[in-house]
């Protein structure tokens, strides 16, 4: 879909989340890592959203206690402790943390502040037992040079990272509180970015800039970036939990797309007459109609004493199936708030009947009890009495945004891009000041200190790896924006391996296995650098890297020597390479003797294919010019 989005008034700003690499967590001397054994400790608990100084209750907060859920916590004693439990108070604000983020903040030409006050940020979907978040604003009114436009840095904060979700079952939601605490640099921008191309630009740039202060985590769940993204007409939607850099574009174009989609659908509602007015919270029990159904979600409601209950929404016929976006419509965005408020397993509507095993009779008779015209459409769900009644209060309730088109509200990123509903915005009661956490003053000393010994710039350490490694700039570009840059230099000066054969391994073979769904995170730093050491030792060559990690990515704890002679991957002596090519020309005369040395690339592949990475190319290619040249 092509769009041309300065027509259409594309504004996006950037919240990048990225994890600090510091001895303790934010507010406790815990390690700030993720165990995945048992839990040592278990706790439950239900959060209630608190009214603000001004007696105000966030609507994002009290949308999270409507669901009505508990949530059972999950801890083990060397990654949480009291803090985390919120049993006591937090301890003081982690030094080297501020430092980190200092730095990264006037790397990005970002003023410090005097001061720096933690404030609570109200957050109850359960990822933090306190039912807040902690965060400070650490600088403010920052720059990035990106492609020649200067991008404003909003501010540069530091806050405490949210526990991890593991599941959910009925109305108990587990999370483990191993990561809740782990530091958290944000870095917001300003929303003057136009483009999805742009806004992955953007992304990339800051990424490069926290890297390049040698002292952030990396691995998938390190970064996450958030993206605040409205169009002329349409609204401010905020899409959280990016996690990869390459679907930053995706999701903005996605989004665009979503939000024309819900104004063209605004447009024909108002064609055919539809008011907010007229769409009706009057629900009616049709139980009788699916009596005799063969839809196995239905018989499961009904064997459990459940009802269905239905709704008609006039003059919606056809608009539910409409298409927003690749994977996403209408019926689906209604789907996940009926899921949401009603906390129901999903809906049926009459755009995608007959279907689900539900009949064209059922949906006839289903039409004729809610007196529905060919042009309405009717939503109904099998669930209790009070789930239903919610969902489909829900229901009725996005029908009328629909006549008003673009709701704002806060999405949930997808792995291919799209989006789904995940809460309303917040509001301004979110924020309100922590009095456990003393501010800390910045002196100008201490800022000019750091100012002095900033690291290199991404730009400067493009130049000098260039130079100083003879890499071409794609892959210099490749290494910077990959999670391997540190690791990277310390191959290039502890081995005598080719700093090209380093960096092709770290970006692009790591690439191509990860699309063929090897896990190369669980591969250590130190175990990839035990394999170029075997490389560079000559105990097995450069093409036996892809299977060696491929093998380490499975075993854990095990290493690289023993991948190599598991696999049998040790190198053939020069002795039965020869032998080797030997046999291989006396099997393949006829072919020597019609290509002369023509041969060679034909032979070459043989050789390579039966050696599997045990020899260096370039052992083979001199062995066997010399053993042709003989032969011919």
């Amino acid at each position: 879909m092509n769009i041309d989005y300065s027509k259409v008034g594309l504004k996006t700003g950037l919240e990048v989340h990225q994890q600090l690499d510091t001895e303790t967590k934010l507010f406790c001397s815990c390690q700030p890592k993720l165990f995945k054994e048992e839990p040592e400790i278990a706790f439950l608990r239900r959060l209630r959203p608190t009214q603000s100084e001004l007696g105000q209750i966030d609507p994002a907060a009290f949308f999270e206690f409507q669901k009505g859920v508990k949530i059972l916590y999950e801890a083990n004693r060397e990654t949480s402790c009291l803090v985390e439990m919120d049993e006591e108070p937090p301890h003081d604000l982690n030094q080297e943390a501020v430092e980190i983020s200092l730095t990264a903040a006037l790397m990005m030409n970002a003023k410090p502040l005097d001061e720096i006050h933690v404030m609570r940020k109200t957050v109850i979907d359960g990822s933090n037992t306190t039912g807040f978040q902690r965060t400070c604003v650490i600088a403010l009114d920052g720059e990035l040079d990106i492609e020649g436009k200067k991008v404003p840095i909003q501010h540069v904060s530091l806050e405490e990272d949210a526990a991890r979700k593991m599941g959910e079952k009925d109305s108990i939601i587990r999370y483990r509180i191993d990561r809740l605490g782990i530091p958290l640099i944000e870095v917001t921008t300003a929303p003057v970015i136009y483009s999805p191309q742009e806004a992955e630009e953007t992304a990339l740039a800051i990424g490069r800039t926290l890297r390049a202060t040698q002292r952030v985590k990396r691995g998938l769940g390190t970064i996450r970036q958030d993206l605040n993204i409205s169009i002329r007409d349409g609204a401010l939607t905020e899409i959280k939990g990016v996690q990869q850099l390459e679907l930053v574009s995706k999701v903005v174009e996605y989004e665009v797309q979503r939000q024309l989609g819900l104004l063209k659908i605004k447009d024909e509602l108002k064609k055919r007459g539809v008011t907010e007015e007229s769409i009706k919270d009057e629900f009616m029990g049709v139980t009788p109609t699916f009596k005799q159904t063969e839809c196995r979600v239905i018989q499961k409601a009904l064997s459990q004493n459940q009802q269905v209950l239905a709704v008609k929404l006039p003059k919606f016929a056809g608009l539910l199936k409409m298409e927003l976006a690749p994977g996403m419509r209408l019926g689906m965005e209604i789907a996940d708030i009926a899921h949401f408020w009603g906390r129901v397993g999903g809906i049926f509507h009459t755009d995608e009947l007959p279907a689900y095993r539900v009949t064209a009779k059922e949906t006839d008779d289903l039409k004729k009890l809610l007196k529905a015209e060919p042009q309405d459409a009717v939503v109904f769900v099998a669930d209790s009495v009070e789930n239903a009644t919610d969902a489909l209060k829900a229901v009725t309730q996005r029908a009328r945004e629909a006549v008003r088109g673009v709701p704002e509200e806060t999405r949930a990123a997808n792995p291919d891009g799209t989006s789904r509903y995940m809460r309303p915005r917040p509001g301004a009661a979110r924020m309100y000041p922590e009095t456990d956490v003393p501010p800390i003053q910045l002196g100008e000393e201490y800022v000019k200190k750091l100012r002095a010994c900033l690291p290199e710039l991404p730009e400067q350490k493009m130049r000098r790896l260039t130079e100083e490694y003879g890499l071409n700039l794609k892959l210099v570009r490749q290494i910077l924006d990959s999670e391997y840059i540190d690791l990277f230099e310390k191959l290039a000066q502890e081995t005598k391996v080719s700093p090209t054969v380093i960096a092709v391994a770290l970006t692009e073979t790591m690439k191509a296995l990860r699309r063929d769904g090897v896990e190369v995170e669980r591969v250590s730093d130190e175990q990839l650098r035990e394999l170029f050491r075997l490389v560079d030792a000559g105990e097995t060559a450069k093409e036996a890297i892809p299977e060696v990690i491929t093998w380490l990515s499975k075993h854990e704890g095990t290493t690289a020597k023993e991948a190599v002679e598991t696999l049998g991957l040790t190198m053939i002596a020069q002795e039965e390479l020869e032998k080797m090519i030997d046999s291989l020309m006396r099997e393949n005369r006829s072919l020597i003797e019609e290509r002369k040395e023509g041969a060679f690339g034909s032979l070459m592949g043989m050789v390579m294919k039966k050696t599997r990475g045990r020899v260096k190319a370039e052992w083979v290619s001199e062995t066997l010019k010399k053993r042709l040249k003989e032969f011919v």
